[in-house]
């Protein structure tokens, strides 16, 4: 098989090509390193399954000639993490929606399979947990800039979905819940490796809001898995999966659970949504994820707790 990763040296996208290149996989990767790096994918250069493209997904004669022969995309290559968007509306909402029409574009040329990356944003603030792919979806008013994310997710999605219906493109559809491990960066906003490199520093570990939001969070491994299964699964083709796990935390207990383990005096504080992103910033309490759907297709249950998670990043931060 011959694979193309937009967004390939980023958190997931770079885990995503090692799983393709153990599969025996050829791999091509583009990223613009705009939030991604390049150590994260530096070990592969001599790998000869492995080649590489620093550019950006919104040049329309580079992506054509990379996606030339492929087989699958997997498309990753987005504007991510809460504060970023907030800081980089315009250019987020570009990449985010122009970038994903060019890739379905010269995807469509060939009828090339693409594997569309969204993210469980798209469900906003809704309250009827665990979220199904099916459920209806609650965003907040378009003056709070971090629901331009999932407005620009759930455009991509509906792209994806009228090129497979009008034009015959197979496609599959994730949405990633809380995807976490080693290579993530807090610098975004992602609260593990945030909270970790507070501990190891012994700086103050902040809270965003009052700590009772929960989230359930995804070992990176788990996900790529999923993901690689559904890529090669027929009847996943038009389809939208939930991914991630349905073990629930409290942000104020994973804190907690992080300074103990790391043995940290850090202090924990609590900040304002306000002062740590906008004003007026909206957040949802709860993100649950209904995996029945990935359940019966694949047979898929995440194998990775949160602990060895927490451990992994701790592990790799220390290094």
């Amino acid at each position: 098989m011959r694979a193309l990763v937009t967004g390939g040296a980023g958190f997931i996208g770079s885990h995503l090509v090692e799983g393709l290149l153990k599969r025996g996989a050829e791999v091509s990767v583009i990223d613009d390193l705009s939030t991604g790096s390049f150590d994260n994918i530096a070990h592969l250069e001599d790998h000869p399954g492995f080649q590489y493209t620093i550019d950006t997904i919104l040049d329309e004669e580079v992506m054509a000639r990379l996606a030339d022969g492929v087989d699958v995309i997997f498309h990753l290559a987005a504007a991510v993490g809460v504060k970023y968007v907030i800081e980089n509306m315009l250019k987020a909402l570009q990449i985010n929606i122009r970038g994903t029409e060019i890739v379905l574009d010269v995807a469509n040329r060939q009828k090339t399979k693409v594997v569309l990356f969204s993210s469980s944003e798209v469900y906003g603030k809704a309250n009827s947990l665990p979220f199904h792919e099916e459920h209806d979806r609650l965003l907040g008013p378009t003056t709070i800039n971090r629901w331009s994310y999932a407005a620009a997710k759930a455009i991509d999605e509906i792209l994806a979905l009228a090129y497979h219906r009008e034009k015959k493109l197979p496609m599959v559809i994730v949405r990633c819940f809380n995807t976490c491990g080693p290579r993530q960066t807090g610098q975004y906003g992602m609260v593990i490796p945030r909270f970790v490199k507070q501990c190891l520093l012994g700086n103050p570990i902040t809270i965003y809001g009052d700590g009772k939001q929960t989230r359930c969070f995804t070992a990176v491994a788990d996900v790529v898995r999923a993901v690689l299964d559904l890529a090669e699964h027929d009847a996943a083709v038009g389809e939208i999966f939930n991914v991630g796990s349905e073990s629930e935390i409290a942000i104020e207990d994973l804190a907690g659970k992080i300074k103990k383990m790391t043995g940290s005096s850090s202090t924990i504080d609590h900040i304002p949504y306000e002062k740590a992103y906008e004003q007026g910033f909206q957040d949802m309490r709860r993100r649950v994820p209904d995996l029945k759907k990935i359940r019966e297709l694949i047979k898929y249950r995440p194998e990775v707790s949160l602990d060895e998670i927490l451990e992994s990043v701790i592990r790799y931060f220390e290094a």
